[in-house]
């Protein structure tokens, strides 16, 4: 019997050179968003980053595109604190979202993030996938339950991206490959593969690429 959530598998010919040219084209940031009436037209497919503060989200941007400083890394959990838009040539929008789980600020500032990201989740049409990443080193938390629930109740499918692969010996990567799955299984937005990455060795950069390329 398959695995549920299997690993993605390694993408064809065709379909990992279509990510690599979407990649490798144009990538701009187009803004930072901090309302619902901030949000560029929607005229083009979309798909958006969510994850935890400190996950890696601003590296694996960074990692995908080839561009060092495109996303900012920061040490600092909840610097990203806007919704940030990047424009893949003229087909798709890729979607920086604020992390969540800890963040540096004010409680009031935060409950606006979150109010945000609801509203944003929940409204916007032209939103095909959210991609949740989770730290490979520490699995599904509590914290990330939170946002998984969120995009169930908008109905937006969300695959699921270990970040950090490297940092995990193959040893405990089936422990927490199998927590995943379990966590995974009770949600039904929840696209039924998972792709591992690494940002520093480059694993798993073809297979997101050619994902977010099908995503149309």
């Amino acid at each position: 019997m398959a695995l549920p959530f299997p690993l993605a598998p390694e993408p064809d010919q065709h379909a990992s050179e279509t990510g690599r040219k979407l990649f490798a084209g144009p990538v701009d940031f187009v803004k930072g968003v901090v309302a619902m009436s901030g949000l560029p037209p929607a005229d083009r497919a979309e798909v958006c980053f969510a994850g935890r503060s400190n996950v890696g989200k601003s590296s694996l941007i960074n990692a995908l595109t080839g561009r060092k400083a495109l996303a900012r890394a920061s040490n600092t959990p909840g610097r990203t604190q806007e919704i940030n838009y990047f424009a893949l040539g003229d087909s798709h929008y890729l979607v920086d979202l604020p992390g969540y789980g800890y963040a540096n600020a004010p409680l009031p500032k935060v409950a606006a993030w979150q109010a945000l990201l609801k509203q944003y989740l929940s409204g916007r049409v032209t939103l095909r996938r959210a991609f949740v990443l989770i730290d490979a080193r520490h699995g599904i938390k509590e914290v990330d339950e939170e946002i998984l629930s969120l995009l169930d109740s908008a109905a937006v499918t969300f695959q699921c991206v270990l970040t950090k692969a490297d940092k995990v010996k193959a040893k405990d990567r089936e422990a927490v490959l199998t927590q995943v799955r379990g966590k995974l299984a009770k949600h039904p937005a929840a696209f039924p593969e998972i792709i591992l990455t690494s940002s520093e060795k480059g694993d798993g950069l073809a297979t997101l690429r050619a994902t977010i390329a099908s995503v149309g």
